[in-house]
């Protein structure tokens, strides 16, 4: 590599961190916010909060990465166009490779980045995630809910423990599920405790009520039942490991008997699929950040600025992306689109780069469609005035 190419690649790998970082720390913030009822509620301790907070990092990576790439590439490169760094370069007869090499090194490097943290580590982190808060919520059951008092352990779901005893049992439980606008559920259980794992609250000696809309009640009888911790948003008892949990290669090949399997398989495969893909816009982002920036430009040329123009172009195309894998889950005709997305934009990125083209938003198109809405207006003042009229009548 050469020295100009480890020079962009120094300063664009810094401006990639100096912007990553702050992005982190937001979404790190607005997640340790919504964690932090949860965590004081059940007694832990701050270090623990910070761990809980600090694993919900790795799903929110793959997002953030092609974004802070994408400005940190913009900003480099605008600003060596600032000091007349891309003049001389084009000046002393140096290719356009020399700017793309480097920066597409950076941009390949954070896609194998993404691949991994998508496919291993954010399953890793969110089955920790899910084990941590099964661990709060038993500590609340067991240690925090107070002896014939009712708790709010979630929106709809409230506890009440007769007695609690020193081997971790709870007699005289109580609890009401409201969560589901389905139906409601009542639990009662002579005795309970929460298992070895923490991963759920097991009842024995009870029965379960079950409230229809209509009015109507069943009852059923159970000598024991297990009432799920690890995922409290989901139903009682169901399972709580989704698609988004597995690791890669469960996906690829996935359990025939995994309830959640049977219950919506097409989720399992537009995952599968989304990891796929999703690794792919880092570079793609790179490339659209050259089209926009990589070129030597004069100060006097009237445009927006060149982040601001790979920002919208990037989102747009991210946009594209998420609202095709969301789809994907209810319909397969839409995971061929999931590849298409970031192939077609990449394609289109290095076509602009091979051609030497560049990719504006133009200052001047809010000033051209306003002129192009005055002229409408006035032609169709002039077709609805009464002077048309009369000539039309003669």
């Amino acid at each position: 590599m050469k020295l100009i190419e480890r020079y962009i690649l120094r300063r664009a790998s810094l401006m990639f961190v100096a912007t990553l970082l702050p992005l982190l720390g937001i979404v790190w913030v607005t997640q340790a916010l919504t964690s932090i009822n949860l965590v004081t509620d059940s007694g832990q301790s701050i270090f623990a909060f910070l761990k809980l907070a600090t694993m919900i990092l790795p799903s929110v990576v793959p997002i953030i990465l092609p974004f802070a790439l994408v400005i940190g590439v913009a900003q480099t490169l605008t600003a060596m166009n600032a000091d007349s760094e891309l003049t001389v370069l084009n000046s002393a007869g140096s290719s356009r490779m020399t700017i793309i090499r480097p920066v597409m090194i950076l941009a390949i490097s954070l896609s194998f980045v993404s691949f991994a943290v998508d496919n291993f580590v954010e399953p890793y982190s969110r089955m920790a995630v899910r084990k941590m808060i099964a661990t709060a919520h038993a500590d609340m059951l067991s240690s925090v809910v107070q002896e014939n008092t009712f708790r709010k352990i979630a929106d709809g779901l409230y506890v009440q423990v007769a007695e609690r005893r020193n081997n971790g049992v709870l007699r005289g439980l109580f609890v009401a599920d409201t969560r589901d606008p389905r139906f409601e559920l009542v639990y009662y259980a002579r005795e309970g405790a929460v298992d070895e794992n923490s991963a759920a609250l097991v009842m024995k000696e009870g029965e379960v009520h079950r409230k229809l809309p209509d009015g109507n009640v069943s009852i059923i009888q159970f000598d024991s039942y297990a009432f799920d911790l690890a995922d409290l948003t989901q139903s009682a008892g169901a399972a709580n490991l989704r698609a988004k949990d597995r690791d890669l290669f469960y996906l690829l090949d996935p359990d025939p008997e995994d309830p959640q399997y049977k219950r919506n398989p097409q989720a399992f495969t537009a995952e599968m699929h989304r990891r796929f893909t999703e690794w792919l816009f880092p570079a793609v982002f790179g490339l659209i950040a050259l089209v926009v920036s990589g070129d030597a430009r004069s100060h006097r040329e009237a445009r927006v600025h060149p982040m601001i123009t790979a920002l919208v172009t990037a989102l747009v195309v991210r946009w594209a992306g998420f609202y095709a894998a969301s789809r994907a889950e209810a319909s397969g005709y839409f995971i061929p689109l999931m590849y298409l997305i970031p192939i077609v934009a990449g394609a289109l990125a290095v076509r602009y780069l091979g051609r030497n083209k560049n990719l504006d938003i133009p200052v001047t198109a809010a000033g051209r469609l306003i002129e192009l809405r005055d002229r409408i207006t006035a032609r169709l003042a002039r077709l609805s005035s009464p002077s048309s009229d009369g000539r039309s009548q003669s």
